[in-house]
This record gives C-alpha cells, structure tokens and sequence, in this order.
C-alpha cells in the first residue's frame, strides 16, 4: 500500500481511479517516461470490484473481461466463466505484483474538486483531506457507475435493522442465513441477490417495478490445462474484440428477422439460447433493436423459455408478462443461474409496485400503500446508480469560463468523442458518457479510450503543446451523432438508466454512443490522424514567470515565420532574457490579431 503523501509537484498525469481504465492508464504513461500517479478513494486497487455484495460477478464471457497485455494474461489462469467480485479482487492484486502498480497510487484519496488555472495551464486538483495536486493532464478514470442511487424513502431512517446498498456492501459480508430480508428492485445487483440469498433466507420479500429480462449465464468453472492451451487464441480474440459492435469476440447475425424462415429463426435463438451470456443479446437478428415487431418476436421466445421455469400463474405474469412492458434490451439484460426457481419457493413474496407502492419504510420494515407492513431484518437497495454521468458531476470540476460540469450538463450533455469537453482544457474521462460503454465489453471500450487518450498526450508533448480543447462545433456535431444512433434505436422506449430516466429532474436522452465499438475505433483514430480535427492547441512559447524564460525554438520559429508572412520579416531573434510574455503580447495587441490566428500558425 502506498503512504498517504503531505503534497504532490507537477506531475504531467493525474489519474483518478484505480480500476481497469486507471491502471491501463498508468501502465501506458508509465513507458512513455511520464510522471504520473493515481488517486483512489477506496482503500485498494478495483474501482468497482472493491468490493461487491452476495452473488455479484462479471456479465462478460471468459477471457475477454481483462487487460489484454501479454505480461499479465500469460500467467494468470481463471477459476470460472463469469468471475466472482472476489476473484477480480484476486486478479487486481495479481496485477499489482506484476506491474507494481501501488507505488504510484494514493488510496483513501478522494477527488472532491479540480478546477483549470490558465495562468499556469495546469488543473489544481484537491483532495477530500486537503491533498492538492497541480497535473497538466487530468485523466478521469472513475467509471460509469461510480455515484449509488437512493431514492427519497420516507422514513429510511427509522429502520432499525440492518440497511445497505448494494453499492456500499461492508467487505466484511452480512450473514443472511436465516433472516427476513427484503429487497427493492431487480436490476442486475437486484437479480445477483436475489438468487444467492433466496435459497437460504428465513423470508424473502422482493419489491419490484418492472421485471428484468434476465438471460441465461451457464456459469462454469474453467479447467486450468484447456484454459493454458487456449491462450494461444487470445491475441486473435482481443484483435477481434475491437471489431464487433459489442466489444465481444462474436457479432450481430447478418440478416434482418423477417427475412429468416421460422424454421431458421427458432434453431438460431435454441443456439444462442444454450451459449448463454449475452449471446442472445448480441449475436440476434440485425434489426431486432430496431425494429418493434422483430424485437417482439425475440421477447415471445425469451417470454416462452421463462415461463416454463416458474410454477405460479400470477408470478409468471409478473416475471415474463404476456405483454412486455418495454422491448428487449431497451433496459439492461442481466445474467442470472437460478433467478426464477428462487420464486417457486415458499418463503418467497413479490411485491408488484405498480400495485401497491411503497408508502414509507418503518422501524420494522416497508410499508406500502396497501396497509401490509413487511417485517425485515435486512433491507437491501438495489437501487442502481446516477450512471454515465453522475461519477463526473459530483465532483466540483470547472474549466476555463468558471462554470461545473454538473451546471454544463444540467439540460443535455455535451462531450466531444465521449471523452473530451469544451473550455475543459487538458480533461479526459474513459468509459463513461457519450462512448460505447452500455453497449461493450467494458475491458475493450476502455484500452480503446485509454490509447486514444495516450497518443493524444504523446503527440502534445512531442510537437511542444500544452493545451488541448475541442470546439464547441466539435462538441455539438458529436451530440448530433450520439443522438442520431440512440433515438434510432428502442432504448428510449424504457424508462432507464441508458437514458438517465432512473434519475428524478434528470434530462432524457441517449447517453451511450449506440453505433458500436468498431465503428467508435474508426471514427476517433480518423480523428487523430487528421491532426486532432476538432480539437484546438496552445502551444509552449514561453515559460512562465519565476523560471528560466527559454522558449522552445521550434514552436518560436513557427511563429517569427507567420509574422515573416504579414511583413513583419524585420524581427529575426529574441533576447530570451526579456520578458518573453509581454513581447509577444505586445506584438500581438498592437497587430490586432486575434488568439485563433496565433494558434493556427503554431499548429
């Protein structure tokens, strides 16, 4: 573990978070000889596996939800297809003894403010105890679902049992043997629970508003020599992970549902059906997020398949309703094992909000609207997250005119390529707003970010700038783009957290980028290779006051050159003595020439 650090200098990268993206990160600044280091506000390496509650694991099939460098696949060998929280945990630590990661890592060091200085070009970045740091670059790494969600229960206070969201679950676990325990809602922490205590609780009550349409997982447990001798195939799967939609090693099948035969259909779904995982998802007709009657007929199979596993009439009409309440995948499909069995139990009760609301939550329980008070030991929220956006806006983080992105974002979210925002100079975040990340493979979305990012910073420091910002055009044609590809598809047909719905005074819009991870690739490194179009640079023409005033020559010959060119050919040197600032401010006001100007001769 790292020591606590009294104060940080100058570093050139600031890391926040140590999860997959934040240690990508570092790993990537690291070999390019930068200073950088990371700020962690949990007490160890996993960003959000640091933890996890009964039943939680990955949704990602074996091997693609890992870093795909070599130094650290090669040695590791996994216990199960769909890892537990507990065995990330594992492989984090892992991580830690092969790239000695923790040295450059301030855990319990959380970001509460970072706000641009342009006298120095440089973002000053406080800590919750009072740690400052002052990076050029600020590299946001804290995830899409870093801010938990609990909605306004009256009287949440009052409950003298034991109350936690999932999100905030002691490392330490809860014994549940044996409890009345009671669970509010049925996303995908909802459904992990749900299905892990059901079989050992005294009573279990779950309070549901909408059923999730789970998906098969056909969890197992891998075999270490067969998984050695795969290896061999995993560059091929991560290469190919990078150019799917879904950040997967499989894709979309290549035709609209209509024009399959029934006979065609039917064997298709069977197939994907028995792969588990979000096969069924992902490898579905090409229209079926798209096109209502094709998404219909994929829910009537899901619905069919469901059914036959519970045995109550009314319950099967509350977990798979004839009728679905909204298109498949327009909310997020979790994996579950024995999700529904849990509900031919005995002990079982669930309580359909759209019926009977909760009223108010007492010192006993939940009481809802109907009069029946559900006595509990243990209530669980599974209650979700401010997702995509929220892990950004609670930081109190302004850029060049004053104002918080929680103020820029409080009527619509504007980004640039999901990973930049305008007058935030020197700011990117990865795998969060306005990107694939909903809609991929976490581990992928987040090494094609994160190598975008890199290379960004590389070329900066190697052409001599210190400021990069996209355009507001830039911001508003990304929007377009965003918008365009979700409203296209049914994910705005679910109240969801795909598009902020699940948040009260929240603005509804498509949050992820819906176009796919191998389209997202082509599109950011043709950004890239067309000199960062779109995006704006301040170039190094001078140090700053207090140090040696030398400017890099490079960049000061590209500007005597510009002046050359509106006849002003008289100046040939500089003094580097004098005050190279007010020199070229004086020029520059006297000339009349605008900022845009001298940025374009400098490029």
């Amino acid at each position: 573990m790292s020591e606590p650090l009294d104060g940080i200098g100058e570093l050139d990268v600031l890391v926040v978070g140590a999860g997959f993206s934040g240690i990508y990160q570092l790993y990537q600044f690291r070999k390019l000889g930068y200073s950088v280091r990371i700020f962690e506000a949990a007490s160890d390496l996993g960003g959000v596996w640091f933890n996890g509650y009964p039943g939680c694991r990955v949704d990602s099939d074996h091997p693609l939800y890992q870093l795909s460098l070599p130094e650290l696949w090669e040695d590791f060998i996994w216990k199960e297809r769909y890892p537990s929280w507990r065995e990330l945990y594992d492989y984090f630590q892992y991580v830690d003894r092969k790239l000695d990661v923790k040295k450059d890592v301030s855990f319990n060091t959380r970001v509460v403010a970072a706000h641009f200085d342009q006298k120095t070009d440089r973002w000053i970045v406080t800590t919750e105890d009072g740690l400052i740091a002052r990076p050029r670059f600020l590299v946001l790494c804290v995830g899409f679902a870093s801010k938990s969600y609990t909605p306004a229960f009256k009287g949440l206070e009052r409950f003298e049992g034991i109350c936690h969201h999932t999100a905030h679950w002691p490392r330490e676990d809860v014994e549940l043997t044996n409890k009345r325990v009671g669970v509010i809602g049925t996303g995908a922490s909802g459904v992990q629970i749900i299905q892990e205590a059901g079989p050992k609780v005294a009573h279990l009550t779950v309070f549901q508003r909408t059923p999730n349409m789970t998906l098969p997982m056909r969890q197992k447990d891998l075999d270490a020599t067969l998984q050695e001798q795969q290896k061999v195939l995993y560059p091929s799967i991560f290469r190919r992970s990078k150019q799917t939609g879904g950040g997967f090693s499989f894709e979309r099948y290549p035709k609209p549902l209509f024009s399959a035969t029934p006979e065609e259909r039917f064997l298709h779904w069977e197939d994907l059906w028995a792969q588990g995982g979000f096969h069924f998802t992902v490898s579905n007709f090409n229209d079926y997020s798209m096109n209502e009657d094709a998404n219909r007929e994929v829910y009537n199979f899901w619905r069919d398949k469901v059914r036959k596993r519970i045995h109550d009439p009314r319950m099967q009409e509350l977990l798979a309703p004839t009728i679905p309440p909204h298109p498949l995948g327009a909310k997020r499909c979790s994996l579950e094992q024995s999700y529904y069995e849990v509900f031919n139990q005995p002990n079982v009760t669930l309580v359909d909000l759209n019926e009977t609301d909760i009223s108010e939550v007492t010192c006993k329980g939940i009481l809802t609207k109907d009069g029946i008070e559900h006595e509990l030991d243990v209530l669980v929220l599974a209650t979700g997250f401010d997702s995509l956006t929220g892990g950004l806006t609670q930081i109190d983080i302004r850029g060049v005119d004053g104002v918080s992105i929680a103020e820029k974002w409080a009527n619509g979210v504007y980004t640039n390529l999901g990973m930049t925002c305008a007058n935030f100079p020197n700011m990117f975040f990865i795998y969060g707003v306005q990107a694939p990340t909903a809609f991929s493979n976490g581990p992928t979305c987040i090494e094609i970010q994160g190598d975008w990012v890199v290379q960004c910073i590389k070329h900066m420091k190697e052409n001599g700038l210190t400021v990069i910002y996209p355009t507001p055009e830039a911001e508003a044609e990304w929007r377009g783009v965003v918008m365009n590809t979700g409203y296209r598809a049914l994910i705005n047909s679910a109240k969801s957290w795909y598009v902020g719905a699940n948040i009260p005074g929240k603005t509804i819009e498509p949050l992820n980028y819906t176009g796919g991870v191998n389209k997202y690739l082509e599109i950011i490194e043709g950004i890239a290779k067309r000199g960062y179009e779109g995006f704006q640079f301040k170039p190094i023409i001078f140090n700053r006051p207090g140090r040696s005033l030398n400017p890099d020559p490079v960049t000061l010959n590209k500007v005597l050159a510009g002046l050359a060119e509106i006849g002003m050919s008289g100046i040939k040197a500089i003094d580097f003595k004098v005050e190279v600032r007010a020199y070229f401010q004086g020029i520059f006001f006297r000339c009349y020439v605008k900022w845009h100007w001298w940025a374009n001769i400098c490029q």
